[in-house]
């Protein structure tokens, strides 16, 4: 068995190849406009990566400073066409200062690996940067302090498309309550920019809800094809 067969075995689902890119605007797929898609200038020149990292190493804005180990500031390419955005670190996550580590970790690892993505080759953040004690849902209050870090990473990333991963990161990014059910299968915007996002499930709770695997499989595959027409 090859390695592109293993990942997609850890997902559940057979092999699949992509014959040829899907155009956006097709009767296949949803239509952008050219203004929705960031195009990569000297945008947020006055900020810096170095800049945001330190804000976020020393950030007080709410009371989960008081009980983080380590803030999550992200990992990846800087200069990834994907952002991928889950909700907030989980308790190994504080421990290492990284995100998706563990067995969620490694399944979205096999998830990106399936259609062809590395790890490396992504940046993966959470819309918050500091854990909630004992895994608890953030806050409004905490988002609010937070979002604005993940917005300027947002800007110097500047994504030809964002990946919400989980219930949690996909409603506080779109500022609603709708299900994420009703969120999948359709192209979002984020920001001024109206960066093309796609929700899909969190990797924990495929990790307890396998049968969900093949959903998440098909929500890959959508992104896949609305990265390739935002790239066009």
């Amino acid at each position: 068995m090859n390695r592109r067969a293993d990942y997609l075995s850890a997902l559940g689902v057979e092999d699949w190849r992509q014959r040829r890119p899907l155009m956006m605007g097709s009767a296949l797929a949803p239509a952008i406009s050219p203004a929705a898609v960031p195009q990569r200038t000297g945008a947020a020149e006055a900020d810096s990566w170095d800049v945001v990292a330190a804000e976020v190493s020393g950030c007080t804005r709410c009371s989960l400073c008081e009980t983080r180990t380590r803030t999550v500031f992200g990992v990846g390419d800087r200069q990834a066409q994907w952002l991928v955005v889950g909700e907030a670190p989980g308790a190994e996550e504080d421990r290492q200062g990284e995100p998706f580590v563990g067995r969620a970790g490694g399944l979205l690892n096999s998830m990106l690996r399936g259609i062809g993505l590395a790890r490396e080759q992504v940046f993966i953040a959470n819309v918050l940067k500091c854990r909630p004690p004992n895994n608890r849902d953030p806050n409004p209050e905490e988002v609010a302090q937070c979002l604005p870090y993940l917005e300027r990473q947002i800007r110097l990333l500047q994504p030809k498309i964002m990946l919400a991963v989980g219930r949690i990161a996909a409603q506080n990014l779109l500022a609603t309550d709708t299900p994420i059910g009703k969120l999948r299968g359709h192209v979002h915007s984020f920001g001024t920019a109206a960066t093309p996002l796609v929700v899909t499930y969190h990797p924990a709770y495929l990790l307890r809800s396998p049968t969900e695997k093949r959903k998440a499989w098909e929500d890959l595959k959508f992104a896949r094809r609305v990265a390739a027409g935002a790239s066009a």
